[in-house]
């Protein structure tokens, strides 16, 4: 079963982290323009982009485990149809994502926390970005599928695609032709179709085992319930993340201005960068635990929630150690201005403080997505961001802490939230299971 699991997740750990280079990237070169305003820019962008992947996580991270559940129980042509019916969702989605977002970036951007300073560069980015939905819908939601049929390196392939062409791309743009946020946006919207047009072109052709299919594109209800229903969880997670930057961006806006936004910029790529690892290992557990489940293998689901547990906390335990020890390396990697560094070490250090209890969160959240308890997974996604972050991010800037008190909202979240979610995870699973 470890074994099982770690063949899937390496491959999804690397894909994970390649993938967060599409925005890291551009965070990194426009942090390297004068003065931090591209790089504030480009963070108040972070929580529409937080939507636009939600919506894609809605329909892969909802019907790619249906899929593993359909294959373990020997229903392949079920789990065609499933695929089929996400691809036309993720079609559906991004249009109209497209027009509303065109429609509404201005006052979006503004309530979002924009300045009148900073909202030139965030409307550039993202005026680019958004004509690249439909690319970001297909890459990113139609890859669970690649990964749920056992073929994790061809899905690590299809994100480094896309993140090797983004790389290249970058300096070419924003130095070269000296484009700016505008030249980091097309980078990546490019470097997005071409990931979007690699994973077309696997789940068309002869090596998979799951095939998209033209016939399996009309949409039935049922299915579309089911899809919807299982991917809620990741959807509202990426909706609350969405929510919580939108809250952190306005109130450090209101009590300290652009250049604290720009610290919980940097603040949020690294920490993108130290929890992909995690959900790799995560989302590399759940078609394995899908698979086992719906083959009536509760011994051996039991095995593999323990083994991701054991490997999840490790490393979490360990990368926290290395955040709260140098935080001022890792700024740096993104800006060398004095004043963020300044006031960012001690900004990294209270927003990391209980960084390893988020490992509870995912841990507990893959095991409920993987089983198909779309309702548990919800719910868990609410109560850390929504029913915590999102009330304490409002309050203790208000009640004396100003700046500190929305750093500090994410390590109180993180206690709570994730005890909450694994104590529930074994309760209502784990033990369950031993029973069965």
């Amino acid at each position: 079963m470890a074994r099982n699991i770690i063949y899937m997740a390496v491959p999804m750990t690397v894909a994970q982290l390649i993938n967060i280079l599409y925005n890291i990237v551009d965070r990194m070169y426009l942090g390297r323009l004068p003065g931090h305003l591209s790089l504030t820019g480009l963070g108040l962008c972070l929580p529409i982009i937080s939507i636009l992947m939600g919506f894609a996580n809605l329909c892969g991270m909802g019907g790619a485990p249906l899929c593993s559940i359909c294959r373990g129980r020997g229903e392949n042509d079920e789990a065609e149809e499933i695929m089929g019916n996400s691809f036309s969702l993720l079609l559906l989605f991004g249009a109209a994502l497209t027009v509303l977002c065109l429609m509404f970036r201005r006052p979006i951007l503004y309530l979002f926390g924009a300045s009148d300073v900073t909202f030139p560069y965030a409307n550039d980015y993202l005026t680019i970005y958004i004509l690249g939905t439909l690319f970001v819908m297909i890459s990113l939601g139609m890859n669970p599928f690649i990964n749920a049929q056992g073929f994790s390196r061809m899905g690590m392939i299809t994100v480094a695609v896309g993140a090797v062409v983004n790389i290249v791309l970058d300096p070419i743009f924003i130095f070269l032709m000296d484009l700016g946020v505008k030249g980091a946006a097309l980078a990546t919207v490019i470097s997005q179709a071409c990931s979007a047009v690699w994973v077309l072109k696997f789940l068309t052709g002869k090596k998979a085992i799951l095939k998209l299919r033209m016939s399996a594109l009309r949409l039935k209800a049922e299915r579309v319930k089911r899809i919807l229903s299982l991917g809620t969880s990741g959807f509202v997670m990426s909706m609350t993340n969405s929510l919580a930057q939108v809250l952190c961006n306005a109130s450090l806006e209101a009590y300290s201005g652009d250049l604290y936004v720009g610290v919980m910029t940097v603040i949020n790529s690294i920490r993108e960068i130290i929890t992909m690892p995690v959900q790799g290992i995560t989302n590399g557990c759940q078609p394995v635990l899908g698979y086992n489940y719906g083959a009536g293998q509760y011994q051996r689901v039991r095995q593999g929630i323990r083994f991701t547990t054991v490997l999840t906390v490790g490393y979490s335990v360990a990368v926290w150690a290395v955040v709260m020890l140098l935080p001022e390396p890792l700024i740096r990697i993104f800006n060398n201005e004095p004043d963020l560094i300044s006031v960012g070490i001690p900004a990294f250090r209270i927003y990391f403080a209980t960084f390893f209890f988020m490992s509870f969160q995912f841990i507990g959240q893959s095991v409920f997505v993987g089983l198909g308890r779309s309702k548990n997974a919800v719910f868990f996604s609410l109560l850390r961001k929504a029913f915590i972050v999102a009330p304490l991010t409002l309050i203790l800037p208000a009640v004396g802490f100003g700046a500190d008190g929305v750093f500090l909202a994410e390590p109180i979240s993180n206690v709570l939230g994730g005890l909450a979610c694994i104590i529930a995870m074994y309760a209502t699973v784990y033990r369950q299971l031993g029973k069965e």
